[in-house]
């Protein structure tokens, strides 16, 4: 340490000047002990006076709050627990983070591209997984993280290593009305084939005027507003559904130049007619978002094309009775029985910004008290095995049996072509409104994904 040396260096000329006479007698031989028996109490107490202040200061360090921090959030429905959450940071350790939410009608992925370009990253920020390779370079690398050995959501890139902190598990199939499906004496545990499924839904069909359904599926394939739902998630379950979670066979399939398994697209394209057959006609073509969560709410449908992420909605809704709510696979071949779980988007790390400060909160984030808020109030699903918090979530007990039995499916959708659902969904739209077959549906779903990927 510099002040260390410099009170050395000082102690040793006081010796000097004291002791540089000339010959000595014997009076000048103890008067030079007295004084070199001063000269090292001096050095020794200004070594220990340096050295209590060094502790000092570098505990002082220690305990010091760290930079201040930005997160870019891109759910702005968990704004004000993220809000929290950085406030109870603060309390716990004395740093700072502050959230920045984009939402809306505003992208976090655009606003990024605003941030980067006026050179005002954030230090975390939002990405879906094929947005990594966008970032290839300038995003740290997590790996050895102790919170790497609590989950088995994190993303990982082959180049760049573990890139993405996963801050909450969604999952998506086709939820269903508990009470509804019991009234009709369907079980949904036995669905896991396009036989089982087929009787399952004349049964619900038939019996639609007692149990009050409009239709047995709240299944929208309008394209200009809902085209992010059927060509991204319900897509997806051609890609995953059925799969291991690292198992990526037809995604792999689909990145080599746009090809697809025409075999097992037609399987799909089966299950995809079932439902366009008994879903709601008002729906179907021109319906909305909102409709068709609303429909569900009511008792309207038996089924819904989307994720648990429709559970605030569904149990704010007025018309909602307090029925339960699951998940069942998208069985469009025999002996399918999982659910695509995983994040639908991660916490990186810019790796030109604050990283230290960074990791320390995304550690603490896996941990205790964030897990608390982010559970318990925002309603997220932890993808972190310790959580001891069961999500408010109606369909938690749902995803939670898939995931405790290992049946879960990867969320492969979103390592597709970037832009791909745009087309994609203009083809369920047409085989919705009658202009394919389910033979037309395969062929033109080819055409169109080679296409793309081509281009």
């Amino acid at each position: 340490m510099k002040k260390k040396a410099l009170s050395i260096l000082l102690a040793g000329t006081m010796v000097l000047s004291m002791t540089a006479c000339g010959e000595s007698t014997g009076a000048d031989t103890a008067s030079d002990t007295a004084e070199s028996t001063a000269a090292e109490s001096t050095e020794e107490a200004a070594e220990e006076t340096t050295e209590a202040t060094e502790e000092t200061a570098d505990a002082a360090t220690e305990a010091a709050p760290q930079d201040a921090i930005r997160l870019l959030n891109g759910k702005p429905e968990i704004d004000s627990q993220l809000q929290e959450l950085a406030a109870k940071y603060k309390e716990e350790t004395g740093n700072e983070v502050t959230i920045e939410t984009i939402g809306g009608d505003t992208s976090a992925g655009d606003e990024l591209k605003k941030m980067f370009q006026a050179d005002n990253m954030p230090d975390i920020f939002v990405i879906e997984a094929n947005q990594a390779a966008t970032w290839d370079g300038m995003l740290a690398d997590l790996s050895g993280e102790q919170w790497t050995e609590d989950t088995d959501f994190e993303l990982v890139d082959d180049a760049m290593g573990t890139i993405g902190f996963p801050y909450t598990v969604e999952a998506t199939a086709l939820a269903y009305n508990a009470d509804i499906l019991e009234a009709a004496g369907v079980d949904p545990s036995t669905l896991t084939s396009p036989d089982a499924w087929q009787t399952a839904v004349e049964t619900l069909d038939s019996k639609k005027d007692e149990l009050g359904l409009t239709a047995v599926f709240g299944w929208c394939a309008e394209p200009a507003n809902l085209g992010w739902s059927s060509g991204t998630h319900v897509f997806g379950q051609y890609l995953d559904a059925g799969l291991a979670q690292d198992d990526t066979t037809y995604l792999d399939l689909l990145n080599d130049g746009g090809q697809i398994d025409e075999e097992r697209m037609a399987n799909f394209a089966k299950f995809i007619g079932m439902m366009n057959e008994y879903s709601d006609p008002d729906l179907l073509v021109d319906g909305t978002y909102d409709n068709q969560v609303a429909g569900f709410a009511a008792g309207k449908y038996a089924f819904v094309t989307q994720g648990n992420w429709i559970n605030a909605t569904v149990t704010a809704s007025s018309d909602y009775t307090g029925f339960a709510m699951g998940f069942a696979p998208y069985a469009f071949e025999d002996g399918i029985d999982t659910i695509i779980a995983g994040p639908p988007s991660y916490w990186t790390v810019y790796s030109e910004g604050k990283v230290d400060a960074a990791k320390a909160f995304l550690q603490w984030v896996s941990e205790d008290s964030a897990q608390d808020i982010l559970v318990n109030k925002a309603g997220l699903i932890s993808p972190f095995n310790d959580c001891s918090y069961a999500a408010a979530d109606p369909f938690y007990a749902s995803i939670k049996s898939y995931m405790d039995a290992g049946k879960t499916s990867g969320w492969h959708t979103m390592l597709k072509k970037d832009g791909l659902q745009n087309v994609t969904c203009q083809v369920f739209a047409d085989y919705a409104m009658g202009k394919l077959d389910a033979d037309s549906f395969v062929t033109t779903m080819a055409q169109v994904i080679s296409s793309y990927y081509a281009n």
